[in-house]
This record gives structure tokens, sequence and C-alpha cells, in this order.
């Protein structure tokens, strides 16, 4: 379908626009206004915008009856807030926290949460939280003054927890054990777990080949998906003709080889069906030089 923002209804639009852009991390901002009041609300139009200064930005929208939320309000009036990082363990606390409670209701209290004291800022972190944030506003940036419209609300961090148990023993933060969720349109979220995480090689410092220089028999394959053929084009080169001939040797290569001619579109469906087993677990030069037999065997 065209989406032509000018021409849907808001609530049609949000709905679009919340199903395609995720996941989405969920900012549990823990505010206090200038009457003492504590709030607890967590947005999912957010993420971290820059390490340098350290850069966050969440965007309280206006809901359809125009009333600004406590957040942005709390923000405004004190330039403080603290960030609380969401996993899955608190995810139905989070769920609960945004229920729209009169200004006086402590989100804390009806969430069973432990507020924990700050450092630099007034508002409290949850002290159950994997992670939390205690930032200054730099700058609010309203987007509009219609129901659905954004306030950026871009905040430095100035203190920083994360709780010494989603470590893992080099030091790094294990995925596995931060369990973090992610906002996807109506009542979906997802989880960072299990077989949703997966690692994928970056770029090196050499230019990938690109597609273009992939050999057409690979380029226009049938049994290789986009996926694959940008992780055989993210290599600056290709094995070496002793390297193909040694990796010929192979009993999975000298297997496919056998019983099918050099012509043979069976042939050219197995080697290709090979590499693709050896792109899934991340070998990709395997996959190189498995494919390579092909340009060997059709030489005349």
């Amino acid at each position: 379908m065209d989406v032509k923002p000018e021409l849907l209804k808001v609530p049609e639009l949000h709905a679009l626009l919340l199903g395609t852009i995720g996941p989405r991390p969920i900012a549990w901002a823990s505010t206090v206004s200038e009457d003492g009041v504590v709030n607890l609300a967590p947005y999912s139009f957010f993420n971290v915008f820059g390490t340098h200064p350290p850069t966050l930005i969440l965007s309280p929208a206006l809901p359809r009856d125009g009333q600004r939320k406590h957040t942005l309000i709390n923000a405004e009036a004190t330039g403080e807030i603290v960030i609380n990082i969401v996993n899955f363990e608190l995810v139905e606390q989070m769920s609960l926290s945004s229920t729209a409670y009169s200004e006086e209701v402590n989100e804390f209290i009806k969430s069973g949460l432990t507020e924990k004291a700050s450092v630099q800022v007034k508002p409290p972190r949850v002290a159950e939280a994997i992670a939390a944030y205690e930032c200054k506003v730099k700058e609010i940036v309203p987007l509009g003054s219609a129901a659905g419209a954004g306030n950026l609300i871009i905040c430095e961090i100035v203190q920083g927890y994360i709780s010494d148990e989603i470590f893992d023993d080099s030091g790094n933060i294990d995925p596995f054990k931060a369990d973090l969720v992610g906002r996807m349109g109506g009542d979906w979220y997802c989880r960072a777990q299990g077989d949703s995480l997966f690692t994928l090689p970056k770029p090196g410092t050499l230019h990938g080949m690109g597609f273009d220089q992939l050999p057409k028999f690979i380029r226009k394959s049938k049994w290789l998906t986009g996926n694959e053929l940008a992780r055989l084009a993210n290599q600056n080169e290709l094995p070496d003709a002793d390297e193909i001939a040694k990796f010929c040797e192979r009993d999975e290569i000298q297997g496919s080889l056998k019983d099918f001619s050099d012509k043979s579109a069976r042939l050219e469906e197995k080697i290709h069906k090979l590499a693709k087993e050896y792109l899934k677990k991340n070998k990709t030069k395997e996959a190189w030089l498995t494919l390579l037999q092909l340009t060997n065997i059709r030489k005349p």
C-alpha cells in the first residue's frame, strides 16, 4: 500500500508506523514534579543518539485530549530525568506503570517497585532495573500542537548504573543476561533472547567487494538469499587458486562432485546449497571456496 500521511487519520498512521518501525527500546522515565511528586512512565519513542556527550532522547507524544504528559511537564519544570532500562523480568510492571494515573499518584507504589535515590538528580531510579541513567535535560523540542505530536526531550547522561549480573566473564554486557525487551505495534512486544539473538560480522577496514563484483553465477543464484549474497560480497578478496584446489579435496566437496557431469544443473544446485549451509554456520570463506569449485569445473 502507498502511505500518504495527509490522507490517513492519526490512529491509522500511528498503527502503521509502530507496526513497521521496531522493535523500539523503552525509556522508563522517572521524574519529580515541582511539588515533589514522583512519576514513572514508559515511552517507546526513545533511543541513544551519541556518546560524547552521552545523549538520550525520548518523546512523550501529545494524547488525544491534548493534555501534556506528566513526564514532559516535570522534565520541563525541573530539567532532570532518570531513564531506567526495561528487561523481560520487569515488563509487566513497566506496562502497569503506563496507566494514566492522576498527577498525585506515585507509579512506583502502584507498580510494586523500589525507589533508589539518585546522586546527581532528584528523581529516583528503579532499583530493580538492570540499568538506569541520571540525566540533565538539555533541550525540549516540540514537534507540533495537535494530538500525536512528539516532544523531543534531549538528555545528557551525568551518572549511570548497570547491574553486575548482566556482565560476562570478559567484562562485556551479555545480551542473554540483559534479556532486553522492545516495543512493537499494538499489544506486541519482543524479547531479545534465544533464537532472536544472532551475531553479524561488521565490514572490515578494507571495503567489501560488493554485489557488482560477485561472479554472475553467484549473483544470479536461485538458492542464495540477498542476505547470504551480502555476506559473500562483504569479503574484500577471493581465495587464491591453491586454497581452492586444496579445499576441493574435502570429502563433502568430493561427495558433491561425484556422479554429476560438468554442466549438470543438479551439480550447481548441490554446490550452492552446500555453500548455503556454510553461511548458516558463519563460515564465509568455506562458502566461497565451495562456490568457486564451479569455476574450476567450468574451465575448458
